[in-house]
């Protein structure tokens, strides 16, 4: 794969220096990357490139439920057989131009051929869509971080492509840090927020009962890393009882004060 620009070593990115200044990366860690989650359920995206890094991408996509073309002539062994299946669609052939892009969300280009990783992000953006190549950071509108997933929590750790080294390096240590028992008190937290929206009437109110139990005595955390998820279901039964006691208390107060103030 082409790595990142350095003084020396043949352009690979749009400038087509022939040989790279590092023109192209000026300024790349100062650029404010805007962070979002992507919702690829049933979405058409491609990969273009068939060696390692596009079997990495292309799983990467599957695990979100993307609907994955392949544009390679060859491609990994694990590919074919992800062709085989059905999992993905492979057109056996080279990239052929803007047209292959009609209908795709996003493009990830992973080829070893810096012509045709230009020729995907100029028709990329001549469409306003989507797109990376792998490695070379002037070539992408989006960039990839390392993501720590567990359960429904995911973690995204970026160095801006500074050094996937230690982004790596977060990515083991944070994925030690919150594991199973975050995931789970995240998937017990959401069986609460329908009772909330329905209970609790204003965003301040249920801004402050998650709140308090996500920070409360005892932890929640450490309550389900011991086994304790019984008692904290019991811990938040309790605290909804509570918090419909003060939003009852509340109703019946502002309906006498109303009576009141008919009465006179």
């Amino acid at each position: 794969m082409p790595a990142q620009a350095y003084a020396g070593k043949e352009c690979v990115c749009q400038l087509r220096r022939g040989i790279c200044d590092q023109s192209c990366v000026a300024g790349m860690l100062q650029t404010p990357f805007y962070i979002a989650c992507l919702k690829l359920e049933g979405r058409r995206c491609l990969v273009i490139g068939g060696g390692e890094v596009g079997l990495e991408k292309v799983e990467g996509l599957l695990a979100c439920g993307a609907q994955v073309t392949l544009i390679a002539p060859e491609a990994h062994p694990a590919l074919v057989e992800l062709a085989a299946e059905g999992s993905i669609s492979w057109q056996r052939r080279t990239y052929a131009g803007a047209g292959d892009l009609v209908g795709a969300f996003l493009v990830i280009a992973a080829t070893s051929d810096s012509e045709v990783n230009i020729a995907v992000h100029e028709d990329a953006e001549s469409r306003a869509m989507l797109v990376n190549v792998v490695d070379v950071p002037p070539l992408c509108n989006f960039i990839l971080p390392a993501i720590v997933r567990t359960g429904p929590v995911a973690i995204a750790i970026s160095t801006a492509g500074a050094s996937p080294a230690l982004a790596k390096r977060m990515k083991a240590e944070i994925a030690r840090s919150f594991g199973p028992p975050y995931a789970r008190l995240a998937e017990i937290l959401n069986e609460a927020r329908g009772w909330a929206k329905a209970t609790l009437p204003t965003y301040g109110e249920r801004k402050e009962f998650f709140e308090a139990i996500v920070n409360g005595d005892p932890d929640p955390v450490v309550m389900l890393s011991e086994g304790e998820e019984q008692s904290l279901r019991a811990l938040i039964a309790e605290r909804q009882a509570e918090a419909e006691h003060r939003h009852t208390g509340a109703e019946h107060r502002d309906l006498s004060r109303l009576q009141r103030q008919c009465s006179r």
